[in-house]
């Protein structure tokens, strides 16, 4: 079976409005400039000085002591279960979560750790749900050793976890002695959306990675802090995986101008998804979720199409969606501006009723 990603089909129309991910985002002209710009070094080695910068001030952001640039957000999650657990501990996580779904059972290939799945509406868990995990400590049972928790959650449709919920799931954990870890491939439009400090966000998380190729618009790289301790023992596991790199100041750059520039522009993509969703909403047989950030899904059963066909319609179009769990993803982002939103509107219920 080949597993590449298929090329765009020939004679295919060029994109012009692309819902299906914000990790379709591009650099802007003044984030390659900056790149362009950035002093680099080995960072392999310990001296970019543009890597360095970074990873001090998302430690700083993050309120922990230390931080480590990697190139994707998978591989964040990896090496901090690969840190945290032995081989055969548990991680709990939402039964949706991306180290469940969207890993390629790595963990399974890699970690050598099981993952329990929580239920719980939405993407979300309660403390409640954490405590009926909870196994006796004997030897039938597997060494539980990590809470893993996505903020925002993505198949839940980019919903926010509560600050008041995360706090209470993750005292849970502690009472247990378990590790906790914040996969946060979308964290700061969650703080955006809830009006909260990242560093408040995440203070019950032992481990947290923020990614920078989705809203935030770099073209590669995520940050992994946690505390000395941890970020010591992971660079062991990042130099194993392939992860340690050389002059990666020019891309760290990239991530550095878009803290400056592109983190409160993120309330633009949610003002914009509930554009989309309002619009989408009018069309018959649709049923949307209402968007807490700058995902939008909905349900086309009610058409008669399938979210394929929806898909190959609209692709002949030049406009990009995904499917997802029998849904229909539409991602607002940084390349998807407000005057767009009217025209997807009218291009999917064309393409549903035709």
């Amino acid at each position: 079976m080949v597993h590449a990603p298929n090329r765009p089909p020939a004679g295919a129309p060029p994109v012009r409005i692309n819902l299906y991910s914000d990790t379709q985002t591009r650099p802007t002209p003044a984030m390659k400039a900056a790149m362009m710009e950035a002093e680099v070094g080995d960072e392999q080695h310990g001296d970019d000085p543009t890597v360095h910068a970074l990873c001090d001030r998302m430690a700083a952001l993050m309120g922990k002591e230390a931080a480590m640039y990697l190139p994707s957000g998978t591989m964040c999650n990896v090496i901090a279960i690969l840190t945290h657990c032995k081989k055969g501990d548990e991680v709990l996580a939402h039964e949706t979560s991306h180290i469940l779904h969207s890993e390629g059972g790595t963990h399974a290939a890699l970690t050598g750790v099981q993952i329990m799945p929580l239920k719980g509406a939405r993407g979300l868990f309660t403390a409640d749900d954490v405590r009926a995990g909870i196994r006796p400590k004997t030897r039938y049972a597997p060494p539980q050793r990590m809470l893993e928790v996505e903020q925002t959650a993505n198949i839940g449709g980019g919903v926010v976890w509560p600050l008041e919920q995360l706090t209470a799931v993750t005292d849970v954990a502690r009472e247990q002695g378990w590790a906790t870890h914040m996969d946060g491939a979308r964290l700061m439009n969650a703080c955006v959306a809830a009006g909260v400090a990242p560093k408040d966000m995440v203070a019950g998380f032992d481990s947290v990675w923020l990614d920078f190729t989705k809203g935030l618009g770099a073209p590669l790289g995520a940050v992994l802090c946690g505390s000395s301790e941890f970020i010591g023992e992971a660079w062991r596991w990042k130099q194993r995986l392939g992860g340690s790199m050389r002059q990666a100041g020019i891309c760290a750059a990239a991530c550095l101008y878009a803290l400056d520039h592109h983190v409160d522009r993120l309330a633009e993509d949610h003002a914009n998804a509930k554009a989309l969703a309002r619009g989408l909403a009018q069309i018959e047989g649709v049923v949307v979720e209402e968007p807490d950030t700058n995902l939008v899904f909905f349900d086309i059963k009610g058409t008669g199409v399938a979210v394929e066909e929806l898909q190959r319609r609209l692709a002949l179009q030049g406009i990009m969606v995904s499917g997802l769990g029998g849904r229909v993803r539409a991602c607002t982002h940084l390349d998807v501006t407000a005057a767009m939103i009217p025209e997807a509107v009218s291009a999917i219920r064309d393409a549903l009723h035709a």
